[in-house]
């Protein structure tokens, strides 16, 4: 008899192992159905961004590699400059501007640990377009050849070193926008994001979103005009200018977050120029691009009185 019944309660642990191992694989399909679903949702609706995390959270019984790389949450924790045609990396978020085929502005998140990972080679990387802008609002690399122009990164790449995916998505053609080259590109440009990863290194964790600037310049007679050329049969804007905006998050002397700006003028600069020179006040940053940057965290930490970035270089200089 105890023969028996042991053969019958190995019987029924099969059984069930069975049912649960099927029920388990059919929600693990559904689960990423409904996961890829959300992505997308995401992609077309920026406001599906607000609701994802109680989403995710019905599905956290598996967790697969792609959520725990997820880090929209993160890079965008103090909010989003503009919600124009978002477009989510694996590293990086950033708004296409489809009119003139250059982001709006780039946003990212860099941590200590992350960037002084060496996973990722840049010999490996290609520029590319990104298939999933509309073709009619599409750049592609026969707008850059023989422009005169860089493809310069707003997420530059050393940026983006803890693997090779991230590192490759910088050369999206969404994150690169026509720049100079020598004196600008492999100029200042490159020197302020080095000194961008250094406050990194420093101080643990630092916000910086990127993008480009059409700035007016004054006609004759007085008034003020926006001119800039195009390249490609594309129309490929060149931006007059870029913007950098870098909040540093932690370990900072003055015990809160602290924030400043730079603007260049997408021209030949001359080797030597102190990044100082290129301060800007936010605000005026804001005015020209039509953003606001980290506005939840300057509303709930500086409110009228945040620090100038002029007083910048006592603090990091």
């Amino acid at each position: 008899m105890n023969r028996k019944w042991q053969l019958l309660a190995v019987s029924l642990v099969v059984g069930l192992t069975t049912v649960c191992a099927s029920f388990a694989a059919g929600f693990y399909t559904h689960h990423e159905f409904a996961r890829r679903r959300l992505q997308q949702l995401i992609q077309e609706d920026p406001y599906a961004y607000y609701i994802s995390p109680k989403i995710y959270k019905v599905f956290s019984f598996f967790r697969t590699k792609d959520e725990a790389d997820h880090r929209l949450r993160q890079i965008m924790k103090y909010g989003f400059p503009g919600l124009d045609d978002l477009r989510l990396y694996s590293d990086f978020v950033l708004s296409y501007d489809r009119r003139n085929r250059v982001a709006h502005w780039v946003c990212e998140h860099l941590q200590v640990d992350t960037l002084q990972s060496s996973q990722a080679n840049r010999a490996r990387a290609t520029y590319r377009p990104d298939l999933s802008v509309p073709s009619n609002f599409r750049c592609t690399l026969a707008d850059y050849r023989r422009s005169g122009f860089d493809r310069g990164h707003l997420a530059a790449a050393g940026n983006h070193r803890a693997l090779q995916s991230h590192c490759n998505e910088t050369f999206f053609l969404t994150n690169i926008a026509p720049q100079i080259g020598r004196g600008f590109n492999s100029g200042a440009w490159n020197k302020l994001e080095i000194y961008v990863r250094d406050l990194t290194l420093r101080f643990g964790s630092v916000y910086v979103c990127t993008g480009p600037l059409y700035k007016p310049k004054q006609r004759a007679g007085g008034k003020l005009g926006v001119e800039f050329e195009m390249i490609g049969l594309n129309m490929v804007a060149v931006p007059t200018h870029f913007f950098k905006v870098i909040m540093v998050e932690s370990k900072l002397p003055l015990g809160k977050p602290y924030m400043e700006g730079y603007v260049l003028p997408n021209t030949a600069l001359p080797d030597g120029l102190d990044l100082r020179s290129f301060l800007c006040d936010i605000r005026e940053i804001e005015h020209y691009a039509g953003l606001k940057f980290f506005d939840g965290l300057r509303n709930a930490v500086f409110g009228s009185n945040y620090p100038r970035e002029s007083q910048v270089f006592r603090v990091f200089g």
